[in-house]
């Protein structure tokens, strides 16, 4: 056993994990990142990267099609073998050379193997050959370990092999029917890209699909994947599920059956936080971690929780704005400088509040920020809500000859600000930046009529809001 001492001690080199040792190697501390896997952590190699090269050929090819001149050039179908080897490439085969060669540039150090937290601002760390190392921090030591898919207590369904996301992501052979258990962002997510890949998909759901969000988001998906030619199932549960052979049997609550090659369980995400030693520092294990705006867990002067495992915005985007924010506060603590965390200063993540930007990469696409309008209200804020046709706007009759989207604002009146967006559509994507930017600034509305929409965009709808707000 050997033991090592740095500034810094962050277990799980995802992208939260490598940000915040960056952020705090880049404050003057030395850091060393643990990790049992690949560098590059689930977004990588199981999760955004694959899943969205999985999605970008059936997307380009459908919007190749909804354009005249475009459509009849168009004379094949989709290259299933294509489309898995451009997905090989964005996770560099699954190999972490280049994720391992950035941490040397950045000078940030490898520990290969399962860390544990094991006392105070201490993390033993087991190689895969059975060797351990102690590591022990000056300063900080950071969980940064992500989450794990959940698979639900249902009779029968742990024995029937499930797919997870890493499964459905890191698929080989494309399943002639899958069920989806999930009617959130991954269930339909792959479900799209499954039925896309030649699939027949069904989708099983308790309630509405894409809860969280507006309800016309989840319908235009729903009815987008109904037409792509894959079954909705909400409002049903699964009692059983019995694997025989290369069949599964999936026995829903209301008496029938669906028989598929594999079945995807999408149902939620459960923190990787069962074997890290949490019990140590008087924490629960397999538990979420709660901690302040500054990331660092309270009565706690030395443990921190980034990205998922606290709970607050699981997305790799939020959780890397925490690692940011997490590693310049730990660069500062440790040289004893001031910390103000107050609300939208450099050293609070503020924005998990009420200002999360989330993609939903199905066909359509769904964009949102902030509040609906159902959490708006129920967060005490007096809103108008202004909704508008996509397909009204110049813009969108350029961009497909069958553009069909929807969009909402939610606007607090008392503040007469935004406060939640929406849009669904063909590449909303690119129009969430802007909402994100005006509710997070608080741009009030009589100036964002200054901010002028060029013609014909699909961004014309700011205007098109504006005006429908009374403006």
């Amino acid at each position: 056993m050997s033991t090592r001492e740095y500034d810094l001690v962050v277990i799980g080199a995802g992208p939260v994990g490598e940000n915040v040792a960056d952020r705090a190697v880049r404050g003057g501390l030395t850091a060393v990142i643990v990790e049992s896997e690949l560098v590059g952590g689930e977004c990588s190699y199981w999760a955004c990267m694959p899943s969205k090269a999985l999605l970008r050929a059936p997307a380009a090819l459908r919007a190749a099609r909804d354009v005249a001149g475009a459509a009849e050039a168009v004379t094949g179908h989709l290259d299933v073998g294509a489309v898995l080897a451009r997905r090989d490439r964005m996770v560099s085969d699954y190999q972490d050379t280049s994720q391992v060669s950035w941490l040397q540039k950045a000078g940030i150090d490898l520990v290969r193997g399962h860390g544990r937290l094991s006392g105070e601002k201490e993390v033993t760390v087991e190689a895969p050959d059975g060797t351990t190392t102690t590591l022990r921090a000056r300063h900080a030591v950071a969980v940064c370990t992500g989450s794990a898919a959940l698979i639900p207590d249902i009779p029968g369904l742990r024995d029937a092999a499930p797919w997870t996301s890493r499964e459905a992501t890191g698929v080989r052979v494309v399943p002639s029917s899958l069920v989806v258990l999930g009617g959130g962002v991954v269930g339909l997510e792959m479900a799209t890209a499954f039925t896309a890949l030649g699939a027949a998909v069904t989708v099983i759901a308790r309630s509405t699909l894409l809860g969280g969000l507006e309800d016309f988001a989840g319908e235009a998906v729903g009815a987008a994947l109904t037409a792509a030619g894959a079954t909705i199932r909400t409002g049903v549960e699964v009692d059983r599920v019995e694997r025989s052979g290369a069949e599964v049997t999936v026995s829903l609550s209301d008496g029938s059956q669906i028989l598929a090659d594999e079945i995807l369980v999408a149902t939620g995400r459960v923190p990787r936080t069962e074997d890290i030693g949490l019990d140590v520092v008087g924490q629960e294990p397999g538990s979420w971690i709660s901690v302040d705006d500054s990331l660092r867990v309270p009565g706690s002067g030395w443990l921190y929780a980034v990205g998922d495992v606290n709970h607050r915005a699981l997305l790799t985007h939020q959780g890397k704005y925490q690692a940011r924010v997490a590693g310049d506060v730990i660069a500062r603590r440790a040289a004893s400088a001031d910390v103000d965390t107050s609300p939208w200063g450099p050293l609070a993540a503020t924005a998990d509040h009420s200002a999360v930007p989330q993609v939903v990469f199905t066909d359509p696409e769904v964009a949102a920020v902030g509040h609906t309008a159902a959490s708006a209200r129920a967060a005490g804020i007096d809103v108008q809500v202004v909704d508008y046709d996509l397909s009204w706007v110049a813009g969108a009759s350029t961009h497909s000859d069958r553009y069909e989207g929807m969009s909402r604002a939610v606007i607090d009146t008392d503040r007469g600000v935004l406060v939640g967006a929406t849009f669904v559509g063909p590449d909303v994507a690119e129009l969430l930046h802007s909402a994100t930017i005006a509710i997070v600034g608080e741009v009030p509305l009589h100036r964002l009529w200054h901010a002028v929409p060029a013609y014909p965009t699909v961004s014309e709808v700011w205007l098109r809001w504006l005006e429908t707000a009374g403006l």
